[in-house]
């Protein structure tokens, strides 16, 4: 395992659309591993693969309930809507209020191609669309409603 370079918000890797994956084997378990590191490393709760310039459909989050590896995610419902702070590790020391949905469920693969379904509601639904966001090029702070001062965040 090794701690990747985390690309900045401007990279043109952040704004691109990925590809799904094809191929089940080492090199996506290394992918996998290396970007649960560099997310810990990070102190994030999740991580998308074009944040560490691979242009494929993988990533991992962890809210603190147990590391979740998504390969080829996709939302197929979501309910409700909530208001959070979302900061992104490509965007270090910004963060802003977001509307996301309340609830999604999450259809994708495991790292050996098993197809998985992810339920995440509160801060998990939040993660997820994030980090789902990143898979087609888009950063949070389209769906910010206010940019906020760090200093907002200590209060």
């Amino acid at each position: 395992m090794a701690v990747r370079d985390i690309l900045r918000e401007g990279d043109a890797a952040l704004s691109q659309a990925c590809a799904p994956v094809a191929a089940f084997g080492a090199a996506l378990a290394s992918l996998l591993d290396d970007m649960a590191e560099t997310m810990r490393h990070a102190d994030g709760v999740g991580l998308a693969a074009p944040q560490v310039g691979v242009l494929l459909r993988v990533l991992v989050i962890d809210v603190g309930e147990g590391l979740i590896e998504l390969v080829n995610p996709q939302i197929v419902s979501q309910r409700g809507e909530q208001e959070a702070v979302e900061g992104c590790l490509s965007c270090p020391g910004e963060y802003g209020v977001t509307k996301r949905p309340a609830r999604v469920k999450v259809k994708a693969q495991d790292r050996r191609g098993k197809r998985i379904t992810v339920n995440g509601e509160g801060l998990l639904a939040t993660a997820l669309c994030h980090e789902i966001d990143h898979l087609d090029g888009i950063l949070f702070k389209r769906h910010v409603i206010r940019m906020m001062d760090p200093k907002e965040l200590q209060q």
